[in-house]
């Protein structure tokens, strides 16, 4: 693959805290090359702001490997930049051009509200998961994977939900701030395993209540959230919640 250097201008969010107000700053990168990644762009732009004193730019990340979900960053209007099922750690600047303006902002979600610049603080998908999303075990000497047969169509399943890395452009796509595909991937994971059963009659509507406490919106059923989640989790997981939600109705004590 061909290498080559650009030259970018960057509209980027710039915003002090939660309750100040923010706006766009432009700044100019050059000779960036098309094998970064976006957040070793963002490196190169931040060492240029301290050698001039100026306050760099706060995003967040961690593993840079797309598996922590901490790279969040609206690109050019899409949750994670122009590549499909790619997180904004693992887009690479070839996506762009030399002469591009990028646009760069933050989750806009009142659940998620700004740390600061592009940060975001993306907890309450903590105190959903801590709400339901668990098993009960036994303490002791671990059990043997083999020892509770599954089969292999809901072993399946259950992994591709358990993919989910709670990045939030879920949220960020959906026009109503709807955590739904996220809390959903969380129940579906576990409920279609043996595993999960103990708390099945409770968690889908302790995660929902949850959600609800929180402010996230409701589903606006048009997609946007898969189409835009890194690790392409389907909204199939949705009727499942929905199905888990009516039977923990149903069954819960009176």
């Amino acid at each position: 693959m061909e290498h080559y250097s650009m030259n970018l201008t960057l509209k980027v969010w710039k915003q002090r805290n939660a309750t100040s107000n923010g706006s766009f700053e432009t700044y100019r990168v050059k000779d960036i090359s098309s094998e970064m990644s976006f957040l070793e762009m963002f490196d190169v732009l931040n060492e240029q702001l301290i050698r001039e004193g100026k306050d760099p730019i706060a995003f967040d990340h961690d593993c840079r490997e797309g598996i922590c979900g901490a790279c969040s960053m609206y690109v050019n209007g899409r949750p994670h930049g122009p590549w499909h099922g790619t997180t904004t750690c693992q887009l690479h600047m070839r996506a762009f051009k030399d002469g591009d303006t990028i646009v760069v902002e933050p989750w806009r979600a009142n659940a998620f509200p700004v740390i600061k610049d592009l940060m975001v603080d993306r907890t309450a998908f903590d105190r959903i998961i801590q709400a339901g999303g668990y098993i009960s075990v036994n303490t002791g000497v671990s059990v043997d994977g083999n020892a509770i047969p599954i089969e292999k169509d809901k072993a399946d399943k259950a992994f591709a939900a358990a993919a989910c890395i709670g990045c939030g452009a879920c949220v960020a796509a959906c026009k109503n701030s709807s955590a739904l595909l996220f809390v959903s991937a969380k129940v579906s994971h576990l409920a279609l395993l043996p595993q999960g059963n103990p708390e099945r009659r409770t968690r889908a509507v302790a995660m929902v209540a949850q959600m609800d406490k929180e402010g996230f919106g409701s589903c606006t059923n048009t997609g946007a959230c898969e189409a835009v989640c890194p690790k392409e989790i389907s909204i199939e997981n949705i009727a499942r919640l929905n199905k888990e939600y009516m039977f923990g109705g149903l069954t819960a004590e009176k």
